[in-house]
Parts: C-alpha cells; structure tokens; sequence
C-alpha cells in the first residue's frame, strides 16, 4: 500500500486560501474543502488537516501531520523540534513594535522599564533580551493593537501587513522584530518514501513560484541589432532565435525575472526590438 504524506494546513485564517490555491496550482485535486478537517487528493499522495494555526507546529513534531504550512512567526514562537523546508512567498508580514502617537519615541531605550502587549512573548522577549532592554511583557491572545488605548499597556508588539489597524487604533510603528512569511515545515522522522512525496511537491511547488516571477516575452528584432539585443537577454540557456517571413527580421523568445522586467523592456526597446508580446507563465520547470 502506498505511502501518504499527511500536511497540516490553516482551516482558516490569512494563510488557509493561499495554501489550497497553491496546492491547486501544483495539480493536487482538492475537493470539498470548505467546513472540512481533513480531505485526501485523488491524484496525488497527500492528505491535507485544516487545524489551527497554532497547533500546526505540534501536529507536525508529534508525526499526526508530517508537513505544515505556518508563518514562520508561528514557528519560531512555538519553538518544536520541526525544521523549515521551503519560503512559500506569502503570508507576508512582519512583529513590529508600535507605541501611541503622543509617545515621544527616540530609540528602543525609550521602551525601558516599560509594559509592552504582545500575542509573541517569546520572541519579544528574545529580542528585548538581545538588545537590552527591560520591560514588563503582558501576553493577550488577540486585539493586541487596543491595549495601549486602554491602559493596559505602554506599547504593543503585534502582526503588521498594511499598518492600517495601527493607524486605526492610534498607534505609530517604530521598529520591526521580525519579517515573516508562509514556510513549509516537517518533522524530523519522515520515512524516505514519504520523504520521495516530499520531494515531488517540492518540485512542483519551486516550478510554480518560479513561474510566478517569471515572464515569457516574444519580439521582432531587425537582425542589424540583434546582437545589441541577445546581450540584454538572460534566458534560460541562452534566447531563442527565429526567422521571421520578412527578410532582415527574426523574431527572440526569452524568459525575464519579473523583479527586473520593466527595466529590461526598456533596454530592448532602446536596443531596437518592436512588437513586444509577454505571455504569463503557468509552470516553469528547471
């Protein structure tokens, strides 16, 4: 009977619709997902958990799960024996600390002696520690931003994404503890043939997020400057080079990383290449 890698993921939260759609997206066949705690694929070795995103470190150390999907300012705050195996690219946010308007904020000494909210007392107090700093650490479960307001706190230390709700609750943000996003986390015992089925979702999930920073790009290039042009293209291995039906023409595919892409364009139109066509790019195995 075949292995199945069991995988822990959010049942709901800002995590949950990024991780179905990336399983989707490496081709598993994920039914029925809504209001369900846990789903098989029929054309893929894997079981997915939809559990609380806090449990999912404990799930994954203890073996019920064998992966899971969690910020990594999840994993670090729980501390379990599991290692991080992949950055997923989403999720992205980041532990600040964030004190009122009206708090006259100079450096992180102005937080001395202080009482500081947070939903991430470990890791806070891993950094006070780090750079010296004494203060009074209250652990709340959730509405971390409202503590100042209300008295119970001096500063808070919360999630950020936008920096809205800071704004909303009157709070200014000062400094920045950690910058987080979505991992792929494992145990520590995986047998190799669930570690196989490891290494296939791996594949397909670097194909996918490669294809995401990537762009297919097509254009005609006079062949008195294609050189000029060859030169600003990486490739994959090197641009490909086709006649075009009018004499003195060619037509040049390529590949561009989209942190560089509109820069790019711009030296190839400069270069002489016209009729540029870019084409989105599904999956880009290497």
């Amino acid at each position: 009977m075949q292995e199945i890698l069991k995988i822990a993921i959010q049942k709901s939260g800002r995590l949950y619709d990024d991780s179905v759609q990336l399983l989707r997206e490496c081709g598993i066949d994920l039914r029925n997902v809504k209001d369900r705690l846990r789903t098989v694929s029929e054309n893929f070795p894997i079981e997915v958990f939809f559990l609380r995103d806090d449990d999912i470190p404990e799930y994954v150390e203890d073996g019920v799960a064998d992966v899971g999907i969690v910020g990594q300012n999840v994993l670090l705050e729980k501390g379990r024996s599991i290692r991080e195996v992949e950055a997923l690219g989403f999720g992205k946010c980041r532990l600040s600390l964030a004190v009122p308007k009206s708090f006259d904020y100079q450096n992180l000494q102005s937080l001395q002696g202080k009482r500081i909210a947070t939903s991430y007392p470990k890791i806070l107090g891993t950094y006070l520690k780090k750079n010296a700093i004494e203060a009074s650490i209250h652990e709340i479960s959730g509405s971390v931003e409202i503590a100042p307001g209300i008295g119970l706190a001096d500063a808070a230390a919360d999630l950020v994404s936008s920096g809205g709700t800071l704004f909303m609750n009157g709070l200014k943000e000062v400094e920045v503890i950690l910058d987080s996003q979505a991992v792929l986390v494992a145990g520590n015992t995986i047998g190799n043939e669930k570690q196989d089925i490891l290494n296939k979702l791996l594949f397909r999930i670097r194909s996918v997020r490669k294809a995401k920073k990537s762009k297919y790009v097509l254009m005609n290039v006079p062949n008195g400057q294609l050189q000029d042009v060859l030169q600003l293209l990486p490739g994959m291995r090197s641009p490909t080079v086709l006649p075009l039906a009018e004499t003195g023409w060619s037509s040049v595919h390529s590949v561009l990383d989209e942190d560089e892409f509109w820069i790019r364009i711009e030296q190839l139109k400069a270069a002489g290449a016209e009729g540029i066509l870019v084409v989105p790019i599904e999956k880009l195995i290497l």
